[in-house]
């Protein structure tokens, strides 16, 4: 088998199982765990997939602005927000960090709910405007404009001072084993953050980014309360439930 064949098969066995690994790679290929590790090392570079001890990992789908991605999947992610609405009740505080999906699921809020929504996402806080019984508090920051987000020192030092009833976490990939990760350091310390001072975390997640891991860490999957997604094969959801999450899809 040529070089460009295997790492071709390397990749559609990735795409159906989710996650490889090298020892097992080198049996179902005939090749030696040297030339996996080569290949991968290879798929890496062209930003393929994404190495990780002993195989690797789907990379999730591309990360593009805010601006493109209202535009992409909306069917999936408004289903996803109807699931969320189960969970927020009156007289929440809620914190909302941004993305898509979060959106999507301040635009199912009822106009009667009654809460407190804490944000760094001025689309969020925009998107609140007419709910006249949501206490909106914009968290400053610098605007991170890919993810129309406001990240930095000032954000996390504003919320050294707050607590939430629910963090409804914007995601980007997400692994049970690895945890939830994102491109960007500085959204990871202010997701991280956001974690710490909630009482819940509740995340939605379209199955393009299930089992998917980027460059920083913010946390382990079991610090989520709630996931709520689609598509979930029997294996991995168990894997959520022994951590403990309540798993809706």
């Amino acid at each position: 088998m040529l070089k460009e064949e295997r790492q071709q098969k390397i990749l559609e066995i990735l795409n159906v199982e989710h996650k490889v690994i090298a020892s097992d790679l080198s049996k179902r290929l005939e090749v030696s765990e040297d030339t996996i590790r080569r290949d991968l090392k290879e798929l890496d570079n062209k930003g393929l997939l994404k190495r990780v001890h002993s195989g690797a990992l789907r990379i999730g789908p591309p990360v593009v602005d805010f601006s493109i991605r209202k535009n992409i999947s909306n069917e999936k992610k408004i289903k996803l927000a109807k699931k969320a609405l189960d969970f927020i009740k009156n007289n929440m505080v809620l914190l909302i960090d941004g993305g898509t999906t979060n959106l999507h699921l301040v635009n199912q809020l009822p106009l009667s709910l009654n809460a407190t929504v804490i944000t760094n996402s001025p689309p969020i806080a925009m998107a609140l405007g007419n709910h006249k019984d949501i206490e909106v508090i914009m968290i400053g920051g610098t605007l991170f404009k890919e993810s129309m987000v406001n990240l930095g020192i000032d954000t996390v030092e504003t919320l050294n001072s707050m607590r939430a009833d629910l963090y409804i976490m914007g995601i980007y990939n997400i692994d049970p084993q690895i945890g939830i990760s994102v491109p960007s350091l500085s959204e990871a310390l202010v997701k991280r953050k956001m974690a710490s001072i909630s009482t819940e975390t509740l995340a939605m997640v379209t199955s393009d980014k299930l089992n998917t891991v980027s460059n920083h860490i913010i946390c382990p999957s079991s610090q989520l309360t709630y996931l709520i997604t689609e598509n979930i094969n029997s294996e991995i959801r168990k894997l959520y439930h022994n951590q403990g999450i309540n798993v809706v899809d």
